[in-house]
């Protein structure tokens, strides 16, 4: 996919999705658009506040896409994002996360849902790509954000669109250091993001969104 593309972002508001899209930027390519989507997470209110933040910086507009029922979904499923279903994995810093914390909070086809969302709007709006901000540390863990994935996106989306946009994403090979280093060189500090699984006042600290996260890991 050529750099200099214009491109659909999924934007959370968290660290990887806002190094991704400012990457994105950065290497030429035009944000037509970027997406925040309202599953019924406990964080919903804290990601759409630093996606706007982060939109209005890299001048796009931001679209606000609440989905009630991936959150119904989410909840009848057990997924601990949704708020009345228990507590939420805590890990530590040398030990995030692994196979059971992310089954834990597993949103039924998340990606695969956002990743669709975003081309409809790429299709619509005249871009070739959507923006994601996946990554290799958590590959490991959420196949969703494997190069695997975003392969079988592109294929996908050659049948599944008029224009055949494909899925690309900056951070692909990156791990959450990485990242990290990326954000600082972009000029970013780690209160542009909200990445906390929690939607408190605070970030937690404690979760594995967290724990991946953090500036100082």
């Amino acid at each position: 996919m050529n750099a200099a593309c214009r491109g659909v972002a999924l934007l959370s508001g968290g660290l990887d999705s806002g190094v991704a899209a400012a990457r994105f930027a950065a290497a030429g390519g035009a944000l037509l658009a970027c997406l925040c989507f309202d599953y019924g997470q406990r964080a919903a209110r804290r990601e759409e506040r630093a996606a706007r933040a982060l939109a209005a910086r890299l001048q796009a507009p931001l679209h606000v896409v609440p989905l009630p029922w991936l959150a119904e979904l989410a909840t009848r499923s057990g997924c601990r994002l949704a708020p009345g279903t228990g507590v939420l994995p805590h890990g530590t810093p040398d030990a995030p996360g692994d196979l059971a914390s992310a089954r834990a909070v597993w949103v039924p086809a998340r990606n695969a849902v956002f990743v669709a969302i975003g081309a409809a709007f790429a299709e619509t709006l005249g871009a070739e790509c959507v923006v994601a901000g996946f990554n290799r540390e958590e590959a490991a863990t959420f196949p969703d954000n494997s190069a695997a994935f975003l392969a079988a996106g592109t294929q996908f989306l050659a049948f599944g669109t008029r224009t055949g946009v494909a899925v690309v994403s900056p951070t692909l090979e990156l791990d959450k250091r990485a990242i990290v280093a990326e954000a600082r060189r972009l000029g970013f500090a780690a209160t542009d993001f909200w990445s906390c699984y929690e939607g408190g006042e605070r970030p937690c600290g404690r979760c594995e969104s967290c724990l991946r996260s953090a500036f100082d890991r």
